[in-house]
Order: structure tokens, then C-alpha cells, then sequence
């Protein structure tokens, strides 16, 4: 939902979307729907209306369902109207045993999984840290040591949904100094609390003032201080498009590029950066996290039950066992190894772990593409995507010939 949304960029995302399922391994074929209006103008139950409505006509064209098209939540929409969508089509399909599967990113309370609300942020932090277990591999250059550790600085634009999900696990195992905000930024060399950030930012609706940190408002950033140009190893747009471009490409200081944003490169940016060594980690791939758990929603609400309920509680016991055999041949465990093998795992368990397998097995099909065929990551990506749908049309055949 959005007063910017036009036939062609729909057109474009749909194919985008095509691509960004086929380069995880997930198996839509990819759709994009959208409707122009400025969501922040309207009241919650005009905005109930306009989704009721839209969906409405989806289904009398026979354009929306669990094994027609399964929508998802993008720019001005959220669980709330993904559970307006599901309950219209319900309504209008109460012999539809799988109707709940209609959408995906609902909430857990009506279908949706646990984990979709962090997935795109934690599939950036995947993304990015296995780029860093082979980044000796594809750019020996840039003199990393492999693997993602606390001496690496991280500077991240956007702190929303998927900007402060991506900047929380970071934390865990690199440094992050600067989040970026369309009112301003902060930084902090040694790095910043993100735990206190977040409840900070929840506090107060912004970034800016945090006491751990130096605030830079949007009034004061010049030609000297531009966020986008701090040195640092990793930088992650998650906010707007096009933000790197030739106004600003040739001061950009990251070693690595990772785009959680869509497009926030343009072309002359992108071209100019990976030619001067950068390794940029492209859109299609990198925020595809989303729509991956979106799958796994999806397979949830068709098998009509969550994940781990029928195995978390006998997973457990299995752990305790073991626990207990070994403790009584006198191997010490720690108390955060037992709590670890005794747990069964939880729906958000089952979601992180296979969105983690995903990401990573399809970092490894693009850089292998990329060094065998002494491409960039970015034209790595794509072509691995055209390639496997144009195998899978190869084998359909056509039914006409």
C-alpha cells in the first residue's frame, strides 16, 4: 500500500520476485500485487475496508488462494491486514480446508509461524556472516580474516523492522558503530548497545539522544560527515533505494556491501564499486529471508499443525538421556550445553535453523557460479535464478507442441 504503486514497478517486482524465490530454492513462482493509497492518511477501519475489497475481487477473478497465489506483508502493510486478507478469503471460501494458507506473515494467533517477524533481518545476518566464512574464497583482497568476529565494524542505515533485527544479531559477533535514521545518526567506535538502542528507540521514537553514542541530526550532516561514507568493513542499506549512486559512490569507504534494502545501489554506484574491489551481496539474495519463512508458513498452515508440536517434548527426553548417560560416565557438561541438548526444538527453532540452512546453501550455488565463471555476486545471483527456472521449464515441456 503505498500513493506511489504503478502497474510497470508491480510488472518489475513480480519478476524480481520470480528470481529472489528461485535463487533460495523456494517454490513459487513469484507475484506481486499492490494498491495506490497512502496508508498513513487513512483510519484503521478504512484501511480494513480497502483490504476487504481488494481481496474481494482477487477471488472473484480467481486470482488469490493457498495453490493460486499466497500474498505476503510489503511497504504500509503488516500482520494485521495479512489477517484481514485471510479471514475475507475464508469467508468466502468455507469449503477451502487449506483457506488459511491464503497469505502469510499473519499473525501466530491465526496461522502465521514464529520467527517470520525477525526473518529478513536474520537472513541478512546469515547471509552476511557465511559471505565471511568464504570471503578468502572470492575477494583474498580486501585481507579479511575468515569468519565474522567483534573486529569487524558494521554500519547499518534504517533502524525498522528489518534495520534493527539485523543490527540485534549483529551484535552478537561484530561491531556495530553507526545506525543511520532519516532524522539524523549515531555512532559509537566501540560500538553500540543495541539491547539498550532498541528499548531506547521504543521509548522515545527515534535514535537520535541515545546516551551511548554520538548524535548527529539530519540538520548537521554536510559534505564532511556523510553516514553512508564512515569507514568501516560492512555496510548494510536497509532502508530506501538508490541511496549509493554517483553522487556519493566514490567516497563510500566499506570494504563489503550488503544490500537489505531493494536497490539501494544504482547502477553507476554498483558498477563502479564492484570494479574497484568491493564485494557487494545483492538484494535478490540477501533480503530474500522474508519470503523463505514465508514458505515455511505456508507448509505450516497446509499441514495443519506447527512445527515441534509433535516433537519438541520426546526431542527433550531424547536429551535429557544423553545428558544424563554421559554425566554418569563423568563427562562434564555445562549448564548451557545441557539446557541446549535437552530442549526440544520450538516452531521459531525449526524456522531459524532452515532459514540458516537456505541461506547458506545458496550463498555457496552463487559463489561457486561466481568463480567459475569469474562473475560478481550480483550477475552470479541472477543467473543462478534464470537457470533454474529455465531447467525446470526445460523438463515441464509444453503440452501444445
Amino acid at each position: 500500500m503505498d500513493d506511489a504503486v504503478d502497474l510497470q514497478e508491480t510488472i518489475a517486482l513480480s519478476m524480481l520476485m520470480t528470481w529472489k524465490c528461485a535463487v533460495l530454492d523456494v517454490p513459487y513462482g513469484g507475484a506481486k500485487g499492490g494498491i495506490r493509497v497512502n496508508p498513513r492518511k487513512l483510519s484503521l477501519n478504512e484501511k480494513e475496508r480497502i483490504i476487504r475489497a481488494y481481496t474481494a475481487e482477487l477471488v472473484s477473478f480467481q486470482a488469490i488462494g493457498p495453490a493460486i497465489d499466497v500474498p505476503a506483508p510489503d511497504m504500509g502493510t503488516g500482520p494485521q491486514e495479512m489477517s484481514w486478507i485471510r479471514d475475507t478469503y475464508q469467508l468466502l471460501n468455507r469449503q477451502d480446508i487449506n483457506g488459511i494458507g491464503v497469505v502469510t506473515g499473519k499473525p501466530v494467533e491465526v496461522g502465521g509461524i514464529s520467527g517470520r517477524t525477525e526473518a529478513t533481518g536474520l537472513g541478512v545476518y546469515y547471509g552476511i556472516k557465511h559471505l565471511m566464512d568464504r570471503i578468502n574464497d572470492i575477494a583474498p583482497h580486501l585481507g579479511f580474516a575468515t569468519g565474522l568476529t567483534k573486529n569487524n565494524t558494521v554500519v547499518i542505515q534504517g533502524f525498522g523492522n528489518v534495520g534493527s533485527y539485523t543490527a540485534e544479531f549483529f551484535d552478537q559477533d561484530a561491531t556495530v558503530t553507526t545506525i543511520i535514521e532519516h532524522d539524523g545518526y549515531i555512532h559509537n567506535p566501540n560500538g553500540l548497545d543495541i539491547a539498550q538502542l532498541k528499548k531506547y528507540h521504543a521509548a522515545e521514537g527515534t535514535i537520535t539522544g541515545f546516551p551511548g553514542a554520538t548524535t548527529i541530526k539530519a540538520k548537521d550532516i554536510n559534505d564532511t560527515n556523510q553516514p553512508l561514507e564512515i569507514d568501516c568493513d560492512i555496510l548494510i542499506p536497509a532502508a530506501k533505494e538508490l541511496v549509493i549512486n554517483k553522487d556519493n559512490m566514490k567516497n563510500i569507504k566499506a570494504k563489503i556491501i550488503g544490500e537489505a534494502a531493494n536497490g539501494p545501489l544504482s547502477f553507476e554506484a554498483d558498477e563502479y564499486l564492484s570494479n574497484k574491489g568491493i564485494v557487494i551481496l545483492p538484494d535478490l539474495y540477501l533480503n530474500a529471508g522474508g519470503v523463505c519463512v514465508s514458505y515455511f508458513e505456508w507448509l505450516k498452515d497446509l499441514n495443519h499443525v506447527r512445527w515441534g508440536r509433535m516433537t519438541k517434548r520426546l526431542d527433550g527426553q531424547r536429551g535429557k538421556a544423553i545428558v544424563d548417560t554421559l554425566e554418569a560416565s563423568g563427562v562434564v557438561i555445562s549448564a548451557d550445553t545441557r539446557e541446549l541438548i535437552q530442549q526440544g526444538a520450538s516452531e521459531r527453532d525449526f524456522a531459524h535453523s532452515a532459514l540458516a540452512d537456505q541461506m547458506i546453501d545458496s550463498l555457496d550455488q552463487i559463489i561457486e557460479n561466481a568463480i567459475d565463471y569469474k562473475i560478481d555476486l550480483r550477475t552470479s545471483a541472477m543467473t543462478t535464478s534464470v537457470r533454474k527456472v529455465a531447467k525446470v521449464i526445460q523438463l515441464s515441456g509444453n503440452v501444445f507442441t
